[in-house]
């Protein structure tokens, strides 16, 4: 594509740049401790107030359509920045083969082509680099193509573990709170057992922040569950028994915890621990 020396390095770095935000953003929404890359929380929330509108039914499709959703952001805009990389530089650094004449074909198809079997690890031949840099960048996509496939992959089979971990505490509760209880009839080791099983999901919900879109049927859902819960914790707080005492304490504050990180990350309602979880199961449509 004919251009101006400048022209041809902004467009060139704007590919970079694109390529670069991309790869951030999978860093930190599959590799950092808190699962908060930008633009994927920003696809999965829109995917997730589109899904609201429909109900119950759009809410069980969020989270798988906001995973696909933000898998195929990552793609599109990777394909596109290497796109703007090659672009400057179509056709005069590349070799095209036998019965492709450059001067016919549009340089901004040919890129986004080159861009997609690099990335795609097709590597039909047709068009190849010649300039020597070049010849290193094109290989350099179909492993940055290659590395996405497999996060991609790893990311969904990362997150089913981390969804049924939080189903089955739902149940756990739910089964618990249906016997309407009372905090001396509970042994420490059982509430300790649940704070346990609460912390693990707290961790959870913040290395996979993506879980938290997935929408539950009531018997598996902690957002319809987590109230009463509440309750049945601050009750067993102040059993006069010690050691319950001491295991209603744990469970309470590992429930105090989940729901700061439900309301730091996602509900921003600022208010007590009683109050988020309400807002938990009125966003869930559990309340």
């Amino acid at each position: 594509m004919a251009g101006t020396p400048v022209t041809s390095w902004l467009v060139s770095s704007a590919g970079v740049l694109l390529v670069l935000v991309v790869l951030r953003d999978i860093f930190h929404t599959l590799l950092h401790p808190v699962g908060n890359g930008r633009l994927s929380q920003v696809v999965v929330r829109a995917v997730w107030f589109v899904a609201r509108r429909g109900g119950t039914t759009g809410m069980r499709l969020a989270g798988p359509l906001s995973m696909l959703a933000v898998i195929s952001t990552w793609g599109s805009l990777t394909i596109l920045g290497w796109a703007l990389l090659y672009l400057p530089h179509l056709p005069g650094s590349f070799s095209y083969s036998a019965g492709l004449d450059p001067a016919q074909r549009s340089p901004v198809v040919d890129a986004l082509y080159l861009s997609l079997v690099a990335g795609a690890t097709l590597g039909f031949g047709d068009l190849v680099p010649v300039a020597g840099w070049l010849r290193l960048v094109v290989p350099l996509e179909a492993l940055v193509g290659f590395t996405l496939f497999t996060a991609s992959v790893t990311w969904i089979l990362q997150t089913y573990p981390a969804l049924a971990q939080r189903r089955a505490l739902a149940v756990r509760l739910r089964l618990l709170t249906d016997q309407d209880p009372h905090p001396a009839d509970l042994p420490a080791s059982v509430l300790h057992g649940l704070a346990a099983d609460v912390a693990a999901v707290r961790i959870d919900l913040q290395q996979y922040t993506e879980t938290y879109y997935f929408h539950d049927a009531e018997q598996t859902s902690l957002a319809a569950v987590l109230p009463v819960t509440l309750v049945l914790a601050a009750a067993a707080a102040a059993e006069p028994d010690e050691q319950r005492r001491l295991a209603g304490a744990v469970l309470l504050g590992a429930l105090d915890e989940l729901t700061g990180v439900l309301d730091q990350q996602y509900l921003k309602t600022g208010g007590t621990p009683q109050e988020i979880a309400a807002a938990y199961g009125r966003d869930h449509h559990q309340g």
